[in-house]
């Protein structure tokens, strides 16, 4: 199994979640967000595929890691091979964060044709910063996220209330940015 990625996976990162993290940066995003930093990730095509097992290995010699990061692009435009590297980044103790543009509402709506893949990576992520990057929301006071419309969510409450819920450790700066 493949994963496109927009770049090599990005050890040692300080600023996509807590500690030290290792950030995935999937290619392929459909929400196009104006003042989008990451812009050349948008292209289904662009950047290139990597075997999913390369990057489990890269994964398993990490140290001092503390989690992996889903960015890009979109990592809800390819949740198989995701799923299968949290499932082996889960295995060796890291935690796992994502980034998405799509709102964890539509992440969870039956209705959508991709609900179950969607639903499959949602039970490996354990925080999800969710939500398109709007541009008259940016703000550099904000921590792990680009615009205040985004949340910073605690994933495992979240489906098991059936509702979003923020993160109590991480959003202690919503009222900053209105």
């Amino acid at each position: 199994m493949k994963l496109r990625l927009a770049s090599s996976v990005t050890s040692d990162s300080i600023v996509d979640g807590p500690g030290l993290r290792t950030v995935i940066w999937t290619q392929g995003c459909k929400h196009n967000c104006k003042g989008c930093h990451n812009k050349q990730t948008h292209d289904f095509c662009g950047g290139f595929e990597v075997e999913v097992e390369s990057i489990i290995d890269t994964l398993k010699d990490l140290k001092l890691q503390k989690g992996i990061t889903l960015s890009g692009g979109d990592p809800f435009e390819q949740p198989d091979a995701l799923v299968k590297i949290c499932k082996e980044a889960r295995k060796i103790g890291l935690d796992i964060w994502a980034y998405s543009g799509y709102t964890i509402e539509q992440l969870t709506d039956v209705r959508n044709e991709k609900y179950f893949k969607w639903k499959n990576l949602l039970n490996e992520i354990d925080v999800l910063i969710d939500g398109k990057f709007v541009e008259s929301k940016k703000s550099m006071l904000l921590k792990y996220r680009g615009s205040s419309n985004q949340r910073i969510l605690d994933v495992k409450k979240s489906l098991q209330l059936k509702r979003a819920v923020l993160h109590v450790d991480y959003n202690e700066d919503m009222d900053i940015a209105k």
